[in-house]
């Protein structure tokens, strides 16, 4: 059985996206929502964009955007994909899909099992489904906070729509995280960085490793 997709998230330098590439993961996220230390200016979008081509799947990471900032980074970015990372309903995917024409992915929050059953409600207006822990109340960030949620939620998870696993994973827990869910695409970000923001090459290559040998 092949190894899941793997993603990079919150890249923001050419090092960066040089380790990923050379890890063979299979996906770079580019986060803009700029509160957060990942974020991606639009005016450093296109350099990466253009070293990714061929090489990666470039998805752009919105919290509740509106589509003003959704087309200036869908064209800065070159986005193949657009990841919901707010408050977005089913009908607000919908429309992004429509509008942008790009594959949709939508993160779930997950705290308990209620959680992973509202996945159920995008089948047909999203593409993707990311299950990520859902964050403390009144925490700045939506994500990227390593926090991780009880992956036994998924391991008998039979949705309408594929999913991947975000959420706490790091070079240490990563292929226990893919041997336990069946997961087919795990999503990291603090968890292969020296300082919050900042990717750490040799983390980023032992934890594609790890994903792909588990």
């Amino acid at each position: 059985m092949p190894g899941p997709s793997i993603k990079i998230c919150g890249v923001t330098t050419r090092d960066a996206l040089s380790a990923t590439i050379e890890a063979q993961a299979s996906h770079v996220g580019f986060n803009f929502f700029p509160p957060s230390p990942r974020f991606l200016a639009l005016a450093d979008a296109p350099a990466l964009a253009m070293q990714a081509e061929g090489r990666l799947t470039r998805v752009g990471v919105f919290v509740d955007a509106d589509d003003a900032a959704l087309g200036d980074a869908v064209a800065a970015a070159r986005l193949d994909a657009i990841q919901l990372h707010g408050k977005e309903d089913p009908a607000r995917a919908a429309a992004i899909r429509t509008r942008f024409g790009k594959s949709v992915w939508k993160v779930i929050s997950v705290a308990g099992p209620g959680d992973v059953a509202k996945a159920d409600a995008y089948a047909g207006v999203a593409d993707f489904i990311l299950f990520d822990a859902k964050t403390p109340k009144g925490a700045a960030l939506p994500g990227g906070l390593g926090l991780a949620f009880d992956w036994d939620l998924l391991r008998a998870y039979k949705g309408p729509l594929p999913w991947g696993l975000a959420g706490g994973l790091s070079p240490a827990n990563v292929a226990e995280a893919v041997r336990g869910t069946g997961t087919s695409l795990i999503d990291v970000s603090s968890g292969v960085e020296s300082a919050p923001g900042v990717k750490d090459a040799d983390r980023i290559r032992t934890f594609c490793f790890n994903a792909r040998t588990a």
